[in-house]
This record gives structure tokens, C-alpha cells and sequence, in this order.
């Protein structure tokens, strides 16, 4: 079996290394890495306007292009969040969270290059993942029902409310608030319009890019509107700070490999897409950390574990969507459609009926991984650049392309008026010191541990044992009991504390 893969892996190389296949890949790699950059724009606004190029070109370049805007976008949307404070792809957003405090403290280099070495890491495992296990996740992802994606959501919740800098019930008010967001529109059971207050273009929910580039955008273009002096000012960054030192590479190497294996889990399940990956990854490395309150002020693991997990999430992911046909999130239902523009079935015999487009296509992963590093190692200066944009220069061009980002993703005014508002919202939770990360990850899994929940019980007839009777639910069912008892705990401990504490101080008094 594995010499099996590794000759067929050899004759993903020949298709790949074609110069025409060769040329559309690395087309493809640096559209995704410029417009990852922009804020505002993301792999789903390049994908949807490059699609219709895809009739007049022929499967395997077609395909190779696609996957090429969409894992360069990742490390693009990367470079946008740690300098710029800017995720122009919601899984960045927690990038955010460490990465633009980095930047500040001078260290925007280091980050960079961190990213880039967990990107190149985990995108190989991802690789190696697909050549040689292909089968086996697709038999684990056939067992995965609404039980058990409804489990593992709720798992995802959880962590993600308790992640946040602060209060935990600051945290798991706001994952409520977006969950409450996530149900916004028409109900897919009984096709009942929910709290659209009356407008027509509520009908479809909120737009997600519209959240993400309000939530983390606009909302610190309005918490700075009156610092005029250049981002990151005293950070002098050159090519030689992209090389992070030995105990920083200490410092990211388990957290990297902790957010590849996290990334490479929800890769071979259908239907979650690298958004839940990135929340998971650093609520896992902020529980696992000795000093949890130091995340959200640049810690190292903090960009190394999330991106990593974006980036093998992103190479697994094709797994389902090649094999089953089932995408992980829009951007891969676009590149799904881009095959059944092609007549190409998804499936199980895709494998053996199109052995160049399944072989070429990892390949072409390998290839492109290889032409993003080299890419970015010269035009790190042009990032760096941003750097010394005055505030009254860059974030009025900020909200220009966020504007024009927002736009074209369903061509709808309505939708910069929603950037406007949640930018509003944003701000305000800042003000209040509340986190604004868990909304994003309640509005992300609102809709389908909603789904979930429904179709498990229906299927059940209304029977909750259901969740425990399954055995892989019942696992994440007890995770999370285990998760809200270590709160509950931590709760009651630091209660005990705080009297003590005062008694303390009054005899001092």
C-alpha cells in the first residue's frame, strides 16, 4: 500500500511539474498571498471572481489554480492579522489576539517567520496525512452523524467561551451573543424567517467576511481613530527578524505540532471548516499554559499553534470534499463546484477515475508550499512597508478595501452597513473589556450545532440518551462535562482566595 501511493505520489509530480500546470499553480499561490494581505478581501472573494475562468480552462490547472489562491490566501490573511490587526480570513482571527501584540513590541518579524515555518510544518503533515491515509479518514468520516458533530460542537464552544482574556462569563456571553447572531435568518427545517426585524435582507442571515471585518476591522480603526502615530512605531524589522532564535523556536515547537494534530483531526471531518481549528488550538494552548493571562499580549504560542492548525486543516481538508464531496466550509464548496463545472463527480472513485486531478493536487501542495516561502522571503520589505503608514493613511484605505471586500462577496450594499454596525458593537465590547473572539466562533457553529441538535433528536425520535449511547458522542459529551468542571473549579478557587485576601489587607490596615 504505501509503495502503492508513493508511485502514485511520483506521478502527482510529473502532472504537477507540467510547465503550463507548473505556471497556473504559481499563479495561483500569488494571487491567494496578495490578496490574503488586503483587509477586506480573502480566498472566497478570489475564488468567486476567478471561477468563471475556470469553464474556458481545462480540470487539472483549473483546480491546481483554485487550491493554490486558497492556501496562499492563508498565509496572506496571516501577514494582514499579525501586522495589521486585520484578518482578511475569519480562521486569522484569533491570530489577531497574539499576533498584533507581537508587532507592537516590536517582534512582527518573528511572527512572520514563526507562521511561516508552522505553515511549511504543518502543511507537510497535512500532505503526508492525505497520501497515506486517505482511506482510513474516510471510513472515520463516515462514521461521524449529527450525534456526533452536535458533540464536537458543543466541545468547540465550550473551549472557545473559556478562551477569552478575563472573566469566563464575559466569555461565554459573548459566545451566546453569537450564537444568537448565527440564528438570524430563515430556519432550514421549517422555513420560518428569524429576528430579521422585518428586513428582506436579514432573510439569508448575517454575512460572516461582514462579521469578522467589523468585529476585528473597523472596531480598532475606531478605538485608535485618534492615534495618529505609525503603527508598531520603533519596530525596525528586517529580513534577518523573520529567523526566530533557538528559544523561540523552543518556545513554538510543541504548540506547532499540538495545533498540526488538531488541524489534521477536523480535516477528516466533513462539514467543519478551519474557523473551529484555529479556536480549538488556542483555547487548547492557553488551558495547557502555565501562564494562560499572558495570552492576548503577544505570546508566541498563541500564533504558532493556530496557524499551524489553519494550515493542515486547510490540506485535510480536501480529504471529504475530494472523497465524499462533502466541503468544509464555502471555500471549498466553491473549488467543489469548480469540479462539477468540469463534470467532475466528488466521490470515492474520484481517486481512481482522475488520478491526475487527485495526484496533481497534492503534488501541487508540496510545490506551492515551497514557491510561498520563496515568495515571501523578498516581499517581506513590502510588508514591513505597511508598517510605517501613518493611521490617517492606512485605515481610511483599510475600510476602502473591507468595503469593496464585503461587496463583492454577494454584491449587496446591506452587507457594508452590517461591517458598520457589528465595527460599532465591536468597539463598544472593547471599551467594556469584553472579547470579541468568541462572537465570531458562536456565530460559526450557531447554525450547525442547531442543525445537529434537531436532526439527532428527530432521528431519536426526542431521545436524549442519544448523545451518550454513541460511543465517539459520548467522549466529546464527557470532555466537555470535564471542561465546565474545571471552570466550575477554578470559579470556586479563586473565590476561597479573595477573602483571605481581604482579611489580609484589613490587618495591615
Amino acid at each position: 500500500m504505501i509503495s502503492q501511493s508513493l508511485m502514485d505520489l511520483w506521478y502527482g509530480f510529473s502532472v504537477a511539474f507540467q510547465w503550463h500546470n507548473l505556471a497556473w499553480s504559481f499563479f495561483g499561490v500569488l494571487v491567494g498571498n496578495l490578496i490574503g494581505v488586503l483587509p477586506g478581501m480573502g480566498a472566497l472573494s478570489a475564488i468567486s471572481i476567478l471561477l468563471p475562468l475556470t469553464y474556458v480552462m481545462s480540470p487539472v490547472p483549473a483546480i491546481l489554480m483554485l487550491a493554490g489562491i486558497f492556501y496562499g490566501s492563508q498565509y496572506g490573511g496571516a501577514i494582514g492579522a499579525i501586522l495589521l490587526n486585520l484578518p482578511s480570513h475569519p480562521p486569522h482571527a484569533v491570530t489577531c489576539l497574539d499576533g498584533y501584540p507581537l508587532t507592537k513590541q516590536g517582534k512582527g518579524g518573528t511572527a512572520l517567520g514563526i507562521t511561516m515555518i508552522c505553515s511549511f510544518f504543518a502543511a507537510s503533515v497535512g500532505i503526508i496525512v492525505m497520501i497515506f491515509a486517505s482511506p482510513l479518514l474516510v471510513e472515520v468520516a463516515f462514521k461521524f452523524g449529527p450525534t456526533e458533530i452536535f458533540s464536537i460542537m458543543l466541545l468547540g464552544l465550550l473551549a472557545g467561551a473559556t478562551m477569552s482574556r478575563g472573566s469566563a462569563l464575559k466569555g461565554v456571553a459573548m459566545t451566546l451573543f453569537g450564537l444568537l447572531c448565527g440564528v438570524v435568518g430563515t430556519d432550514v427545517n421549517t422555513g420560518t424567517i428569524r429576528l430579521s426585524f422585518g428586513l428582506l435582507d436579514l432573510s439569508d442571515g448575517l454575512e460572516l467576511v461582514a462579521i469578522s471585518m467589523g468585529l476585528f476591522g473597523v472596531a480598532d480603526f475606531l478605538m485608535s481613530v485618534n492615534r495618529m502615530s505609525i503603527i508598531g512605531s520603533g519596530a525596525k524589522l528586517k529580513l534577518r527578524d523573520m529567523r526566530p532564535s533557538k528559544a523561540e523556536m523552543k518556545t513554538a515547537f510543541m504548540p506547532m505540532v499540538r495545533g498540526t494534530l488538531v488541524g489534521t483531526l477536523f480535516g477528516a471531518m466533513p462539514g467543519t471548516g478551519p474557523t473551529i481549528t484555529t479556536f480549538i488550538s488556542y483555547a487548547l494552548e492557553r488551558k495547557l499554559s502555565k501562564t494562560p493571562e499572558k495570552f492576548g499580549t503577544g505570546m508566541i504560542a498563541g500564533v504558532a499553534s493556530p496557524e499551524a492548525s489553519s494550515h493542515s486543516k486547510t490540506q485535510v481538508d480536501f480529504i471529504p470534499t475530494m472523497s465524499l464531496g462533502i466541503p468544509g466550509d464555502a471555500v471549498m464548496a466553491l473549488i467543489l463546484g469548480a469540479l462539477l463545472i468540469q463534470g467532475i463527480q466528488p466521490g470515492p472513485q474520484l481517486i481512481t477515475e482522475h488520478p491526475d486531478i487527485f495526484w496533481g493536487l497534492i503534488a501541487s501542495f508540496w510545490v506551492g508550499n515551497v514557491l510561498l516561502m520563496v515568495l515571501n522571503v523578498p516581499l517581506i520589505g513590502v510588508w514591513v512597508k505597511l508598517l510605517q503608514v501613518p493611521y490617517r493613511y492606512l485605515f481610511p484605505s483599510a475600510l476602502f478595501f473591507i468595503a469593496v471586500g464585503v461587496f463583492s462577496t454577494q454584491n449587496n450594499l446591506f452587507q457594508i452597513w452590517e461591517v458598520l454596525a457589528f465595527g460599532l458593537i465591536g468597539a463598544l465590547l472593547m471599551t467594556l473589556e469584553f472579547s470579541v473572539a468568541p462572537i465570531l466562533l458562536g456565530f460559526v457553529l450557531g447554525p450547525m450545532v442547531e442543525e445537529n441538535f434537531r436532526r439527532a433528536l428527530l432521528l431519536s425520535r426526542g431521545d436524549m440518551a442519544v448523545f451518550v449511547e454513541h460511543p465517539i458522542s459520548a467522549w466529546f459529551i464527557g470532555a466537555s462535562a470535564l471542561l465546565i468542571l474545571v471552570q466550575v473549579w477554578a470559579f470556586l478557587r479563586r473565590w476561597k482566595k479573595k477573602p483571605k485576601g481581604n482579611s489580609e489587607q484589613l490587618q495591615t490596615a
